[in-house]
């Protein structure tokens, strides 16, 4: 399923007490919302997750889908998601801190400690938190959290991308792909557009000078 360095437990053996890995799914696209997930894995990992787990952008589409089956069925996960309106009212990066915390939120126990993929902690965490840089590549927890939110970020684009069909949102999931950007050109600017984000922006209001929201 994979190859290389593999995410283990190293940097959760270093943690006392329960520990979740959260990592996000979606800040970069230009529409829809952006959505984080929180997992605590079992004490006894299925050799499945132990020797399967990655980075989900390294896993094809297939692997994350039996992936987040395994983790559904044996581990406790929370999702949180914040909205396209609060992505604007916010920017995206208190927005994904906002969708961290309320994965957090619906786990079905507190962690003592979170493990946050990135270089920058949510605040106002309920528990103690760490970033890891790159985590989902190095923990276990965070790579088991980038498939859950990944696998339903696109789960939810694609049944987005079925009400809007000129974006392709079934296969590029809101990001700026040259099928997104024909649809656009024909269709125009839906309500699940980030309209912060320049190049929605631009179609907008044309001449003005703007600047990625991409936190």
């Amino acid at each position: 399923m994979k190859t290389g360095k593999m995410p283990d437990l190293s940097i959760e053996q270093t943690c006392e007490g329960i520990v979740a890995g959260i990592d996000e799914a979606g800040r970069g696209p230009w529409a829809g919302p952006v959505v984080a997930a929180a997992v605590i894995l079992p004490d006894d990992i299925p050799e499945t997750l132990r020797y399967g787990l990655n980075d989900s952008k390294k896993l094809k589409p297939a692997d994350r889908e039996h992936l987040f089956a395994e983790i559904r069925a044996s581990a406790d996960y929370g999702i949180g998601a914040a909205s396209v309106a609060e992505i604007e009212r916010d920017n995206i990066l208190a927005a994904t801190f906002t969708a961290m915390r309320r994965a957090v939120a619906r786990l079905d126990r507190l962690p003592a400690t979170a493990l946050v993929d990135g270089n920058k902690l949510p605040p106002d965490l309920p528990c103690e938190g760490r970033a890891i840089v790159k985590g989902d590549g190095l923990s276990l927890s965070i790579a088991a959290a980038s498939i859950v939110a990944k696998v339903v970020r696109d789960r939810a684009l694609a049944a987005l991308g079925a009400r809007y069909p000129a974006y392709g949102w079934e296969r590029n999931a809101g990001y700026g792909t040259r099928k997104h950007q024909d649809g656009l050109a024909v269709a125009g600017v839906t309500p699940h557009h980030r309209r912060t984000y320049a190049p929605i922006a631009k179609m907008l209001f044309p001449g003005e000078s703007q600047t990625p929201d991409i936190g």
